[in-house]
């Protein structure tokens, strides 16, 4: 499989999940799997086991299949596109070739795995593509220790043999462009590349006589992952609720409110029930009808604003649809200025994601 079409199947896996996407707010928790790359590495040899080789002897490159990369992370979401995490990590691929090392006669075989291993802290911001999007697109960097390790890597010729064995741990970084897909405000599934390297590792070398030395190799990566996260900042709506009126003599106003879901502007069953019974009451006694849309305070300001906006409209609309007039409705959207329950800025605070319908 080319690494132009692994890409394109974990983007296509992911669609038929996708989900009305939102900023991750609190703590979370990730894991993705996929296909790892390990890039064709430089070996550089050194020490007794190869005494008496010069120049291009004492070097050579070895080849990799294939592998495979799991990751495991927790980690906190600003509500503003930022995340921070900490990462593990866990690579591994078989040794598939080697060239160079001209002291051998050809052909070379070879056998073993290579393995990475360690953690990174990572700093993610995440694109806000708008209310309509179903998916969350975002970038990432990380920095930390990766333990490289050659495991029983073994380089054969007709004249002799190099067995590459051993560890060693070293700073490692790592660049991730990837994207969410919402299955609920919790859950979404991931799809990832990354590009992981760290500093050149070294370790132990034998010849077929036994004699030692060193190596000194690369280790540059390339993954695809697909993967799930959960959001536990991420709370369902608590259902709508009348505002309860007198039961004495009619008041001067009467007020009904119809809440929403986070990020959202369509109406539930609960909400059209509560508008339905404004339209009722209007018919008596109501000279003006005010219809008024808010918004909580996670996002911007502005965004919060159009939210309101588009939250009044389906009010108004289901109202006229009701048989009320477009005309005796004064319709207005304060955005997050005027919360029922005042919290700081960037919490969801489902009371505050409503409309008002006032009947005067």
């Amino acid at each position: 499989m080319t690494f132009r079409k692994a890409l394109l199947a974990a983007t296509m896996l992911a669609l038929p999940l996708a989900a009305q996407a939102q900023p991750v707010t609190g703590f979370y928790i990730g894991a993705g799997a996929g296909v790892n790359l390990l890039q064709e590495s430089d070996i550089s040899l050194a020490g007794p086991a190869v005494a008496g080789l010069t120049g291009p002897q004492r070097s050579g490159s070895v080849e990799f299949n294939y592998g495979y990369v799991g990751v495991l992370s927790l980690g906190y979401g600003y509500g503003n596109g930022l995340r921070a995490e900490l990462e593990g990590s866990f690579r591994e691929n078989e040794v598939d070739g080697a060239s160079g090392f001209q002291a051998f006669s050809r052909p070379l075989r070879t056998d073993g795995k290579v393995r990475s291993y360690g953690v990174m802290a990572n700093a993610f911001y995440d694109f806000d593509l708008g209310a309509g999007s179903f998916f969350h697109p975002y970038i990432g960097a990380g920095l930390g220790y990766q333990i490289h390790e050659y495991s029983g890597v073994r380089v054969r010729g007709g004249t002799g043999s190099l067995t590459l064995d051993g560890d060693q741990g070293r700073f490692a970084y790592q660049a991730i462009v990837g994207a969410a897909f919402p299955i609920n405000p919790n859950l979404s599934v991931t799809a990832e590349y990354r590009f992981m390297g760290s500093q050149p590792v070294e370790f132990d070398i034998r010849n077929g006589n036994g004699a030692r030395g060193t190596a000194e190799a690369d280790n540059l990566n390339h993954s695809l992952l697909i993967g799930l996260r959960y959001a536990f900042g991420a709370a369902p709506a608590p259902a709508p609720v009348v505002a309860p009126t007198p039961a004495a003599a009619p008041a001067p106003a009467r007020t009904f409110l119809v809440f929403f879901d986070f990020d959202r502007a369509d109406l539930t069953d609960r909400a059209r029930q509560i508008i339905g019974e404004a339209a009722t009451n209007s018919r008596t006694g109501t000279t003006r009808i005010e219809v008024s849309g808010h918004a909580d305070r996670s996002g911007t300001p502005q965004y919060n604003q159009r939210l309101s906006e588009r939250r009044a409209q389906a009010v108004a609309a289901e109202l006229e649809r009701r048989g009320v007039a477009r005309s005796a409705m004064s319709i207005q959207a304060f955005g997050e200025s005027r919360p029922l329950v005042p919290t700081a800025d960037g919490v969801r605070e489902p009371q505050n994601r409503r409309v008002e319908i006032v009947l005067r």
